[in-house]
């Protein structure tokens, strides 16, 4: 690793720290899935701010209910609701169509969902690579004029940042079947190939746009408590570790939903950051290497493959029709 990028912030600071003394004004900024958890908590940072901060979510009483709150301290344009359901590409389609190539400042590749049923989404993929990367692609495909043209209004890069996890670390692209067609499916497995899918992203997107005036970097926001566990039975949940059976409290390290959303704002508006990208991101610092004394932090090598990033990038492009 060359020099790694560090900031002032810390595992435990939080998305107000990380955002106190920047002036957002006049930037405009999306968040995925910014209706609950450390998206509406990045969304809230943001617009408190002075961003104008558009909550895109499949939900629209409880994203019209986030966007209330949060504009009741928010400095400036503060927060509205747009529809957007990530495992539809119609629907991802018709987002970006609305759009179109408005200016665009930060574009925060939060929504996803974790260790479901086998299920598929409206286009027949594996529902969680399909929502959490497909998705996700054909966005930040579809906005990637709005970024640019978000870039040359300000004079600076503009941002993506692409929510991966520490579940990357279960596996990489299965190249052959990675909508569980033919093979079985394991959930964690397939949650471990979207998150990885979504490090993947970050990689080939600033390859291809850094020149254009915008950046990418993906983001571990760590272990928080938040509608992500849906899927998850609570005796999963004690056997994980991850609660107390007696007591039913979180184990110690895992984060606030306001702690979890600092690595993302600080993605966001880093300083450090600034023309920076293809990273892998964690506790406001760039990731060290994964390594096995320290199975729970740390970015693992097919997760920033620059070879691997440009397959995804051309399976990604057939599956989607990007482009």
């Amino acid at each position: 690793m060359t020099t790694r990028i560090t900031s002032p912030f810390g595992t435990f600071s939080t998305a107000r720290e990380v955002v106190a003394g920047h002036d957002l004004s006049g930037r405009t900024a999306i968040v995925t899935g910014g209706a609950t958890g450390i998206g509406v908590e990045t969304a809230r940072a943001l617009a408190e701010a002075g961003a104008e901060v558009v909550i895109a979510a499949r939900k629209p009483d409880l994203a019209s209910a986030a966007a209330a709150d949060i504009n009741r301290t928010a400095r400036g344009p503060g927060a509205r609701f747009e529809m957007l359901d990530l495992s539809s590409l119609a629907s991802v389609r018709d987002f970006g169509g609305r759009w179109g190539e408005r200016p665009l400042d930060l574009l925060v590749n939060n929504a996803g969902v974790m260790a479901c049923p086998l299920s598929r989404t409206a286009d027949g993929l594996e529902m969680q690579v399909g929502t959490n990367h497909f998705g996700h692609f054909l966005l930040g495909v579809l906005l990637a004029p709005a970024l640019e043209a978000g870039a040359s209004r300000a004079g600076r890069p503009s941002r993506l940042v692409s929510l991966s996890s520490i579940g990357h670390r279960r596996s990489d692209i299965n190249w052959e079947d990675p909508n569980y067609l033919t093979r079985p499916y394991e959930k964690w497995e397939a949650y471990g190939q979207a998150k990885t899918a979504n490090s993947l992203f970050a990689v080939g997107f600033h390859k291809r746009y850094a020149g254009r005036g915008v950046t990418a970097n993906a983001v571990m926001p760590g272990g928080i408590m938040t509608p992500l566990q849906r899927h998850m039975a609570r005796e999963e949940m004690v056997a994980m570790g991850w609660i107390d059976p007696q007591t039913g409290a979180v184990r110690e390290g895992f984060k606030t939903p306001e702690q979890g959303a600092s690595t993302s704002v600080w993605a966001a508006v880093g300083p450090e950051l600034e023309g920076v990208g293809g990273l892998y991101l964690e506790n406001c610092a760039q990731a060290e290497p994964w390594t096995p004394e320290a199975p729970f932090v740390g970015v693992l090598p097919h997760a920033l493959d620059p070879d691997s990033a440009d397959r995804l990038w051309d399976l990604s492009l057939e599956i989607t029709g990007a482009g």
